[in-house]
């Protein structure tokens, strides 16, 4: 079955159970940022422009991002990604502002501005519930599917049409990298890490209660 078929989305419609989802952890690997994930579709409640904002701005200005910032221009310095960047503490710092950059101002535009555009929810809702491979499929498959607000299934124009304006947007920082080919690189590469991304917000919580258990101490 098709990843963007309908009946794959619509199994998360059904009705609520008794008990309440647990909330949801506000970062997935004790650093990833993690406010705009919903634990159910069911009882279904859009957000509002300023929510939307909201979520993108939290998003941007959160300490696992400026740390994933850190990370990857460590990571492009030390490949000379960008030469004209230069090295040392001048470079590193130049390559950190164009990575944090990268992150906010794509968070913006997939979680803010197109999404109020375009009247689409840009939140993750975990399904949770399945075989492995069924959430796998599900979690990958919200890159290119995710609901309007009224809670329709539709295409992802917010997530496409946002991480393209981002990178457009980045050819004015990254001197070295602006022909089509590279922008295309770049897309597939953001759109590959949040699809991860995806992966990563359905199976958290497993993976943290089974954590949780494992440092539990036993009980006399």
């Amino acid at each position: 079955m098709s990843l963007l078929s309908g009946p794959a989305f619509c199994q998360q419609t059904e009705p609520a159970k008794s008990d309440a989802p647990e909330p949801e952890s506000k970062r997935v690997l004790w650093i990833i940022p993690n406010f705009r994930t919903s634990p159910s579709l069911a009882q279904y409640k859009p957000l509002t422009p300023r929510q939307k904002l909201r979520i993108a701005t939290l998003d941007s200005f959160d300490r696992g991002t400026v740390a994933l910032g850190l990370l990857f221009a460590a990571e492009s310095q030390l490949t000379n990604s960008n030469p004209s960047f230069g090295q040392g503490v001048r470079g590193y710092a130049h390559y950190f502002g164009t990575a944090y950059a990268d992150y906010a101002i794509g968070d913006y535009m997939t979680e803010a501005v197109f999404p109020i555009i375009l009247h689409q929810d840009p939140r993750y809702f975990r399904r949770g519930t399945g075989t492995g491979w069924s959430r796998l499929g599900y979690a990958a498959g919200q890159i290119f599917w995710t609901h309007n607000d009224s809670g329709r299934g539709q295409f992802n124009f917010s997530e496409i049409a946002g991480n393209s304006a981002a990178v457009a947007i980045s050819m004015a920082y990254y001197p070295e990298n602006r022909d089509v080919a590279d922008s295309v690189s770049k897309l597939g590469s953001q759109l590959g890490v949040d699809m991860a991304s995806n992966i990563l917000k359905e199976f958290w919580p497993d993976l943290e209660r089974k954590f949780s258990r494992k440092h539990t101490p036993a009980k006399p």
